[in-house]
């Protein structure tokens, strides 16, 4: 015998069926998840490419999960409860689809979750959505941070080796990338501002450890391909701050590598050069913020060593912009071995944090 419906009821059926299961699944592009950083937001997915990238939901509701997958190498996440950052889920996507539990028997009431992308842009992640377990409920979005900063830089911005234990070989691996004790995220929240961060370990202004430089990806939305443009009129920050050089300092003086043969020949860039590349990207900069302020940084590897020309360059090329929004701010040499660790990243970020207190106000 058959069953027939009209069809006003099959809504109301669907959600008590819904709340029967006690479960809310969310699509990627509903208004009520709050994205940061350059994400790529469709009706059915989420990318997620560049480090510091975040997605944030209010809910009601006693756990949630995230079904994700990703291309390229593996990628790692923050699972963020409630804003308990120092209880927060690291977890990893792999490159099947995966649904992972976040966060389980939660107690009832508002709860809030952030996926905060801790590892390097050399993969893509994404999301296909989120569920709630019941009884659930979305709530409203909150309000976004009325100041805005963005940071382009290499390994020590991405977050490379924060993770690495004490006494293990700094690889490079992607479970040891942590961005978000990074100076510049620890930068972002001590001023409650949105954050961006466009940064790959490796990377140069003339020079990278692979083909592309920074002048070639700075506008990309994915990064891994040319022609995905990102659309500068979605952000505009109030800060920028440059932290780049670590990797044209060390390759300048390699010309065995493969990347400096393919960049400079057989020849090593003058002074001159290596002043204009820096004038010219920050002008690029400047030409899509006009109003921002832009500090150029370096540091805290061996760029800002004892004897090093190359603080001396950032500065030359500010003096040559004439632009009274630009500064320099470099941090000492930290002579340890490896990549800046948690405690090396909060000292970047107090002497950041302590510039653009004393010189800035936005």
């Amino acid at each position: 015998m058959k069953t027939y419906f009209k069809k006003s009821l099959l809504p109301l059926l669907l959600i008590i069926s819904l709340t029967s299961f006690g479960q809310l699944s969310v699509k990627t592009n509903n208004p009520s998840i709050s994205y940061m950083g350059r994400v790529n937001v469709q009706a059915d997915s989420a990318s997620f490419f560049w480090p510091g990238s975040s997605a944030t939901i209010n809910f009601q509701g006693t756990g949630i999960k995230a079904s994700m997958r990703t291309r390229g190498e593996e990628g790692y996440f923050y699972a963020i409860v409630d804003g308990k950052a120092g209880d927060a889920l690291k977890f990893r996507t792999a490159d099947s689809t995966e649904t992972i539990s976040l966060a389980s028997n939660l107690p009832a009431g508002t709860h809030s979750l952030q996926l905060f992308k801790l590892s390097n842009n050399t993969s893509e992640n994404i999301l296909y959505g989120l569920e709630i377990e019941g009884p659930a409920k979305l709530l409203a979005p909150g309000k976004l941070p009325r100041r805005k900063i963005e940071f382009y830089g290499n390994s020590i911005t991405a977050g490379h080796g924060v993770d690495v234990p004490a006494g293990m070989n700094d690889s490079g691996a992607p479970q040891h990338f942590n961005n978000y004790y990074t100076y510049a995220a620890l930068t972002a929240r001590h001023f409650n501002a949105q954050y961006s961060c466009i940064a790959r370990s490796g990377i140069g202004i003339m020079i990278s450890w692979f083909p592309e430089i920074m002048p070639e990806i700075y506008d990309r939305l994915n990064p891994m391909h040319a022609d995905s443009k990102w659309d500068f009129s979605k952000y505009t920050p109030d800060i920028v701050v440059i932290n780049l050089f670590q990797n044209d300092y060390w390759l300048t003086n390699n010309p065995a590598h493969p990347q400096f043969k393919a960049r400079f020949g057989t020849t090593k860039p003058t002074e001159e050069f290596i002043i204009k590349s820096y004038q010219n990207f920050v002008s690029t900069i400047r030409s899509k913020y006009p109003k921002a302020h832009i500090i150029c940084a370096l540091g805290n590897m061996n760029a800002t060593e004892a004897g090093s020309k190359w603080p001396g360059y950032i500065r030359e090329a500010i003096s040559r912009l004439n632009d009274k929004k630009a500064y320099s701010v470099f941090f000492p040499y930290k002579d340890t071995p490896g990549h800046p660790k948690k405690n090396e990243q909060q000292a970047m970020a107090d002497q950041l944090i302590a510039f653009i207190e004393k010189n800035i106000k936005w």
